[in-house]
């Protein structure tokens, strides 16, 4: 098995390193870390607790992945932080482990950007291609679906989840759900209608767009951010576009 540990990093006994991992200076680890093939720390980067991180990720200097949960009630149990694969951690990101009280995991899959400063707090769930601008904060339990765009200085409560396809203005305030293909900005946030650049962008065609607007229309007066079960039904109704797009129900 080959790897790459920079002389100045310190590695506990128990992380495992698969193949083409790089570590560079100054690093730390230490838990029950696992890195799969093709990963790379650049410099400054602390990885700690029962964390698994998978292929092809980035991690940029001074990012703690892993860290205990920023919660009075957390009491040192054994909770997780799992990974995918092709991810960036710019530098200054910090990944919060799970707590008891949302299943003791924190989850991100495959191909996402956090940029510079963004705090991802504890038990949130992170899906796929999504992209945290710069100084981005999520409370702990946030879900984040699809193909997401958060701009910067923003701030997401506890519990929210935010759909597929929406894109958040920079320096909003998000305290209530926000459904998929929606442009919402502000403190606190509303919706503003479409996300129709980014939908374009993700060549949605003419119709598919004009049934995403139909749902929209229908029910964005009765449940605009609506924060409580009926958001449900929502995604429901946009699953049929959804999985011909991401190949998986929404809910």
């Amino acid at each position: 098995m080959t790897y790459q540990i920079h002389p100045s990093s310190i590695v506990s006994d128990n992380v495992s390193i698969n193949n083409n991992v790089k570590i560079g200076p100054h690093c730390y680890l230490n838990g029950n870390i696992s890195i799969d093939e093709n990963t790379e720390l650049k410099s400054h980067v602390v990885v700690s607790g029962n964390t698994t991180i998978g292929k092809n990720n980035t991690f940029y200097p001074f990012s703690h992945i892993g860290c205990d949960p920023q919660d009075l009630k957390f009491k040192g149990e054994e909770s997780f932080l799992n990974i995918g694969d092709g991810n960036i951690f710019r530098e200054n990101v910090t990944i919060s482990k799970g707590t008891r009280y949302g299943g003791m995991k924190t989850n991100i899959q495959n191909n996402n950007l956090f940029m510079t400063g963004v705090h991802i707090a504890h038990d949130c769930q992170i899906e796929n291609n999504n992209i945290f601008v710069n100084q981005v904060t999520l409370g702990g339990h946030v879900n984040i679906m699809n193909n997401v765009v958060i701009g910067g200085l923003s701030a997401i409560i506890q519990y929210v989840t935010i759909g597929s396809y929406s894109m958040i203005g920079g320096m909003s305030g998000i305290d209530k759900n926000v459904l998929p293909f929606s442009l919402a900005i502000g403190n606190r946030a509303k919706l503003r209608g479409l996300n129709l650049v980014g939908i374009r962008r993700k060549n949605f065609d003419k119709v598919e767009i004009n049934r995403i607007s139909n749902i929209h229309d229908q029910y964005i007066n009765g449940i605009e951010l609506d924060n409580d079960n009926k958001v449900d039904s929502v995604f429901i109704d946009y699953n049929k576009i959804l999985n011909q797009k991401l190949g998986h129900i929404q809910k």
